[in-house]
């Protein structure tokens, strides 16, 4: 499969070579383990799970160990509406043993953006506006203070959560599809939010008690 997708895509390798969910994941994380043991060090890239939780990233661990080869990634579900990745101590197990931790779903597919609010709903049939748009009201009160240190650093309230995930130590995975998508992201990086900052967001988050776990994903305990 991997020499395949490379062919079609005419590339000799990936960045990241994901093991995108835990379904026989055990298996998948030793065949690819195997696929990589006879290649040289500098041959090797990323190798990375996602959707897995503290103890399925620890036997991803053990299993490439056993190969001599290395978990270098991370991607989950990862918020101010989700920590459920940092509460159960994944963030730091991954800053403790060197793993890069990608954050998905930074901005909830939009609802932290300050683009929809309970004036202006996300579309009402689709996926997201099922999830959101019942909680939008709760969402709301977050929207508020992300704007209110938006306007402090004189910045869309969209670039916050990306700025927030960064200051996290994460590396945020941004769903763009307009240049001012990708100028906000480069502009995040650039954002330095105050402890304070940080810790109010956070507390408003977790006293809203909103669910936005998606039906492919799990919580993180």
């Amino acid at each position: 499969m991997i020499e395949k997708q490379l062919t079609l895509m005419n590339l000799n390798t990936f960045d990241i070579y994901w093991i995108h969910n835990v379904t026989d994941a055990p298996k998948w994380i030793e065949e690819l383990a195997k696929y990589f043991k006879d290649k040289k060090k500098d041959e090797i890239p990323l190798i990375g799970v996602s959707n897995h939780n503290l103890s399925e990233i620890k036997q991803a661990k053990e299993i490439l160990n056993k190969y001599d080869l290395k978990l270098s990634a991370v991607q989950n579900h990862y918020s101010l509406l989700n920590t459920s990745s940092e509460t159960s101590g994944i963030l730091e197990y991954c800053k403790e043993n060197n793993i890069h931790f990608f954050s998905y779903m930074v901005l909830e597919q939009g609802a932290l953006s300050g683009k929809y609010n309970t004036k202006n709903l996300m579309p009402e049939n689709s996926e997201r506006g099922k999830i959101y748009n019942p909680q939008m009201d709760k969402i709301e009160t977050l929207i508020k203070e992300l704007k209110e240190i938006a306007d402090a650093h004189k910045v869309s309230v969209a670039i916050i959560p990306i700025a927030w995930a960064i200051c996290k130590g994460t590396i945020p995975i941004i769903g763009v599809t307009k240049n001012e998508h990708v100028e906000d992201a480069v502009k995040a990086k650039d954002i330095k939010l105050e402890e304070e900052e940080i810790f109010h967001l956070q507390r408003v988050a977790n006293n809203l008690k909103v669910n936005v776990i998606r039906f492919w994903e799990k919580e993180m305990v």
